[in-house]
């Protein structure tokens, strides 16, 4: 069988693993190039190598789907709380701010706590809100923006 010569460079790192492997198997280093070439070069390695990048791509999609999932039901959460506040929060007198100012900071301390003792579970509060709605409901969008309702 006639073979091409080919002179190639490769780092000084691959032609110690390549002079190693070869060793170890008892073939040439020629030999282990011309398998790894022809592997390279086969149909069904292309076809694999499509496969898998397929399959990350898929991977990355879904990743991202549930990134943007998880973003809207953070907004959508924001959006409520501020309707709520804004619309509930009344005008406080003056003689009962400062007691009013202590109970807020008292409450944010207590908020962080509960934000800290929930990240250290190592719990995401969103996964658990998916839980509790249920598969049927996931697959609905969050927020209403289909249908022309807003957050207001």
């Amino acid at each position: 069988m006639t073979r091409a010569r080919l002179n190639i460079f490769v780092e000084p790192e691959h032609a110690k693993r390549l002079e190693d492997f070869a060793a170890h198997r008892g073939v040439s280093k020629s030999s282990v190039i011309a398998a790894a070439l022809a592997s390279f070069l086969s149909p069904d390695a292309m076809d694999q190598r499509e496969a898998a990048m397929a399959k990350r791509l898929d991977r990355l999609s879904r990743q991202f789907d549930r990134l943007e999932r998880d973003q809207s039901i953070l907004i959508e959460t924001l959006a409520l709380y501020l309707r709520h506040y804004l619309t509930l929060a009344l005008p406080v007198p003056e003689h009962q701010q400062d007691a009013l100012r202590a109970q807020g900071r008292a409450r944010y301390a207590q908020f962080i706590e509960q934000l800290a003792r929930h990240i250290q579970r190592g719990r995401s509060l969103v996964r658990e809100i998916h839980e509790e709605m249920g598969p049927s409901e996931e697959a609905a969008p969050v927020g209403n923006e289909g249908n022309g309702e807003g957050i207001a």
